[in-house]
Order: structure tokens, then sequence, then C-alpha cells
């Protein structure tokens, strides 16, 4: 290993043990993120709660659980819950946009505000 590449090395270790200084840009991107958390959160965790049902209800009409669990003909409540899981999933968008367009107004002002004293200092 020659010098330049130890003294790389060196470098990137001893900046894992420097404290970083925190900035406005780090505040910025962290309420960004605290902004867009609980929509994404609700649209994977509805997501695959949806997923879950539409399958179950494609596990109902396409295999022989329906028979294991002794019903007569699962076709009719296979249909219905593979339904009910897909029409899970078309809403989940929507009520996803909603949540954040209801998280970006309540934090516009704040974001706006740390924005245009970031752009100001940068100028």
């Amino acid at each position: 290993m020659n010098q330049n590449d130890q003294e790389f090395l060196v470098q990137k270790i001893r900046t894992q043990y420097t404290e970083k200084e925190h900035t406005r840009l780090d505040a910025l991107k962290e309420l960004d993120a605290k902004v867009k958390r609980p929509a994404n959160v609700f649209a994977y965790v509805f997501g695959g709660m949806s997923a879950i049902v539409m399958g179950s209800g494609m596990s109902l009409v396409m295999s022989d659980i329906g028979d294991t669990l002794g019903m007569e003909n699962p076709m009719t409540p296979g249909i219905a819950i593979g339904v009910i899981g897909i029409l899970m999933a078309v809403i989940n968008y929507p009520v996803y946009k909603r949540i954040l367009t209801s998280r970006r107004k309540k934090y516009a002002d704040q974001i706006m505000k740390l924005s245009d004293k970031i752009m100001a200092y940068a100028k």
C-alpha cells in the first residue's frame, strides 16, 4: 500500500470518530424526513396488508385450502376477500397522498423559513 492510500485510509477512519457539525441543511433534511415518514410508513404497512388480504383470497380460489378448512365452495368467499384486498391496494395511494399533503401543509412554514435562511446564507 503506497503512502497516498495509507493517508486516505487514515483520514477515512478519523472522520468516523470526529463529531460532525449540525448544520441548517441537516435540520432541513430532518424536517423533510419528519414530514414524509408517517405517510411512507402508512403506505408500506397498509400496502403489505392489502397484498396479504388479496393473496389470501387468491389462495382460497386457486388451491385446496378451502377444502382443508371445511368449506364447501371456497370460490365465493375467496373472490370476496380478493376484491377487498384489491380495493385496499387501490385506496392506498390516495390515502398516502392525503397524509403527505396534510403533513406538508402543517410543516410548510417551518420548512420555508429554514430554506430561506439557507438560501440567504448561500448568497
